[in-house]
């Protein structure tokens, strides 16, 4: 309990403090770098971008900020593979710091791109939602005029790949969660790209509106999906929120499987429920 508890004090300090201005790892090279199998690291030191490729293409999840595409395609180019061949571009959740770069990459690549209903209700606008909790607050980005939508578990399928989409909202309207398995040799894990579970918003937002019922009761709903989910691997937009490049370093520093950790999504989503029940009682404190 007492991890717990550092870890969701270290979570809201770090996006308390990001929600407003760049932190400067958001922009850091980091070198690429494979996850498992067919799954790799192509983003910044403090932004996600993870590339799955197959030989009929590539998936792209997440272009993290418009400064940091030419960082994006230099690391798909230097792990061997065509920024070209990138064929679809999927989102976790529609802000500057994930999908500022998903326009320009977009482009590049003449790759297409898929989000939820509400996720790309936000992309078209360039982050101009009304819906979001950090509207007005959040930096704006390039349009992406064209989106599809995908419905909560859809498989989501490209050659031999198959990504299947869980709407996690509270984060954002829009919040996806993603889960494939990648195959080393005959061992087959579960990987999780687990979306943003910290209730920030800007001043005037309610998580627990009586005019919005929908808001909180949607958070917990994802935050159990996200709990429930067959889940070797955790990856999360920001790879501080879970560890997960720590983890990277002890096993190429020879811990084997210190990636594998079967408990990573529940006490992600502990960590989620915490931060909100948190929010929640400021709220009630605050509330007339």
């Amino acid at each position: 309990m007492k991890h717990l508890i550092r870890g969701v004090v270290f979570a809201a300090c770090v996006f308390a403090a990001s929600a407003h201005a760049a932190n400067e790892d958001w922009t850091a090279p980091q070198k690429p770098f494979r996850i498992y199998g067919d799954t790799w690291y192509v983003g910044s030191h403090g932004l996600a971008a993870v590339l799955v490729t197959s030989p009929q293409g590539h998936v792209l999840i997440d272009a993290p900020m418009a400064e940091n595409v030419p960082m994006i395609e230099a690391n798909i180019r230097a792990l061997g593979f065509r920024v070209e061949d990138v064929r679809l571009i999927l989102n976790s959740h529609a802000h500057f710091d994930h999908a500022g770069g998903i326009a320009a990459l977009a482009r590049d690549s003449g790759a297409s791109v898929r989000a939820s209903a509400a996720g790309a209700r936000a992309l078209r606008s360039g982050g101009d939602d009304a819906d979001d909790p950090q509207h007005g607050d959040a930096d704006a980005y390039a349009a992406v005029p064209k989106v599809e939508t995908f419905a909560d578990g859809d498989v989501v399928r490209l050659g031999t790949l198959a990504l299947t989409a869980h709407l996690t909202p509270g984060h954002t309207p829009g919040s996806t969660t993603w889960t494939w398995r990648s195959c080393e040799a005959r061992r087959c894990l579960d990987l999780v790209y687990a979306d943003s579970v910290t209730p920030l918003s800007n001043k005037g937002y309610r998580y627990d509106d009586p005019a919005h019922p929908e808001r909180l009761a949607d958070f917990r709903r994802g935050l159990a999906t996200i709990a429930a989910l067959p889940c070797d691997v955790l990856i999360t937009p920001h790879p501080e929120a879970s560890g997960f490049l720590d983890r990277v370093a002890r096993r190429d520093a020879g811990d084997a499987d210190a990636l594998v950790d079967r408990n990573a999504c529940r006490v992600y989503a502990a960590k989620g429920t915490a931060l909100l029940d948190a929010r929640i009682a400021r709220e009630h404190a605050a509330a007339p």
